[in-house]
């Protein structure tokens, strides 16, 4: 796991690809949350968000 992020790091950092940085925390957020929210009582209130 270290190694994709470190690998990720590099290639945004080579190439200028620093706006990918916001997209992948929002796209991890999401995933935490809907990981979260399946066992939990609080589901039905983050399904209606989507």
């Amino acid at each position: 796991m270290i190694d994709l992020i470190r690998d990720l790091w590099l290639f945004m950092r080579e190439r200028k690809k620093f706006w990918l940085a916001p997209v992948i925390i929002v796209l991890l957020l999401l995933g935490g949350l809907i990981i979260f929210a399946q066992g939990s009582a609080v589901a039905p209130f983050i399904y209606t968000l989507f």
